[in-house]
């Protein structure tokens, strides 16, 4: 599968590449919100891997809820991977459209697991 990893904190970003690389997926890592915006609309991706607390004007609430509002991307598995985790943040982020939560730090393993059990989206770029 082909996934979009949003992750501004490098060792975490390679840690998460390795991990998901190893695996047999082709993952593709970003630092900005921004970016994973505009990468996720331009090519197809099978899930978003994707932090909160991102640098910059975008966090990852506001990213997930842009994902969901665009055709092309609104059904995207959104699984957020975030040091937040409290009640608000985990409300936040199911309101706004993310499919999973795993705080960090997580279990690789359910990660996997999680991300092996969907199915490729298989939607066409653009």
């Amino acid at each position: 599968m082909r996934i979009l990893l949003c992750e501004d904190q490098d060792a975490i970003r390679r840690m998460i590449e390795a991990l998901v690389g190893a695996s047999g997926h082709e993952v593709t890592g970003v630092r900005t919100g921004a970016e994973a915006i505009e990468l996720a609309l331009k090519e197809p991706y099978d899930v978003v891997l994707l932090d909160l607390m991102l640098p910059g004007t975008m966090d990852g609430f506001e990213v997930c809820g842009r994902l969901r509002s665009d055709p092309s991307t609104k059904a995207l598995p959104i699984v957020i991977i975030s040091a937040l985790d409290d009640k608000e943040s985990r409300e936040r982020a199911e309101r706004a459209g993310a499919t999973a939560y795993y705080a960090k730090p997580f279990r690789p393993l359910e990660l996997l697991e999680y991300i092996g059990s969907l199915e490729p989206a298989n939607r066409p770029a653009g």
